[in-house]
């Protein structure tokens, strides 16, 4: 049965169904959390209760680096951005679970912000599932989202995909819930439903998802800014919009899905596709010209680098190193 606007506003407005923050004081603001011992899993169940969130992707620690320096609350790590920038694979499921904690772990550790980790299908079965939990908690992730594809997966907006039975999905969800050792830690459930059975065969899956237990629902590929809108009219719990490029969905504005009451959007591939856009382009101009002269002022200098590591190269050790 549908929401009235009333009622979906009145959610929007509390945001705390699925997201009471362990009886913490949710009034701390950002700059004192982490000194007062909040876990970045706090933080982001604190960001997405608020408001929504904006949340760029990133293939690796540094980029993490520069999103949290631009200002923003949370970082996410693209599956498709670890497989293609890391491995130059790409995105069909190739990296495993340790590959995958391993790099997003080098992330989550960069930065004080939250981070989010594409975890593919769970990297196997129920108990799979219930392990990615556990490794993703000690690799210094806040979250992370399990998708309804059989293996091997395939991106979300591409076409041949297929889907596990929703049961299938459903026990996934909750051995992964079960095997939370920090209740905050934010599992999103992803379904990949609407290519391939319809609307209202994800929003059924959806609805089962959060029945299993899933903190949050990420939509893949909804088609039209009605079908992003209805999809909240019929689930209770937050919402995960993916606005990546080139794909099905139609590209909203952070305003417009925040207006519909989405609570975290996020842009996997967009900051790895300018830059890879920029390194062909310099790549082309170098193998003509033979020289990198006229790109000096394009380029990160050495300082702007340093100045983004935190690394002194004149001090007797780095800091950062206490983070790994």
């Amino acid at each position: 049965m549908k929401k009235s606007p009333s009622s979906r506003a009145k959610l929007r407005d509390s945001a705390d169904v699925t997201l009471k923050v362990s009886q913490r004081d949710s009034s701390l603001r950002a700059g004192v959390a982490f000194s007062l011992g909040m876990t970045k899993a706090v933080r982001l169940r604190e960001l997405i209760a608020k408001d929504c969130v904006a949340i760029p992707g990133v293939p690796n620690a540094s980029i993490a680096r520069q999103v949290e320096r631009a200002g923003f609350n949370a970082v996410y790590i693209s599956g498709a951005g670890l497989a293609n920038c890391t491995a130059g694979l790409p995105d069909i499921g190739l990296l495993t679970l340790s590959e995958v904690a391993l790099l997003a772990g080098f992330v989550a550790k960069a930065v004080k912000i939250p981070a989010i980790v594409d975890a593919d299908t769970g990297f196997g079965g129920a108990e799979n599932a219930a392990r990615t939990i556990c490794e993703l908690e000690s690799a210094g992730l806040a979250g992370c989202h399990l998708e309804d594809q059989e293996f091997p997966k395939r991106c979300g907006h591409l076409a041949g995909k297929s889907l596990i039975p929703s049961a299938d999905m459903e026990e996934k969800i909750a051995a992964a819930v079960a095997a939370k050792r920090d209740k905050d830690f934010l599992v999103i459930a992803r379904t990949d439903a609407r290519a391939i059975e319809s609307f209202d065969g994800a929003v059924k899956r959806a609805q089962a998802y959060v029945a299993a237990g899933a903190d949050a629902i990420f939509p893949e590929a909804l088609q039209t800014k009605e079908e992003f809108r209805d999809f909240t009219k019929e689930v209770e719990v937050p919402l995960l919009a993916n606005m990546t490029e080139f794909g099905k969905s139609p590209l909203l504005s952070f305003d417009e899905l925040r207006e519909l009451g989405y609570r975290m959007v996020i842009f996997p591939q967009s900051a790895f596709r300018v830059s890879m856009k920029s390194t062909s382009e310099f790549l082309r101009d170098l193998k003509t010209r033979e020289s990198q002269s006229d790109w000096l002022e394009k380029m990160q200098t050495r300082e702007e680098l340093y100045q983004l590591l935190d690394y002194d190269p004149k001090a007797a050790s780095w800091s950062g190193a206490r983070n790994l």
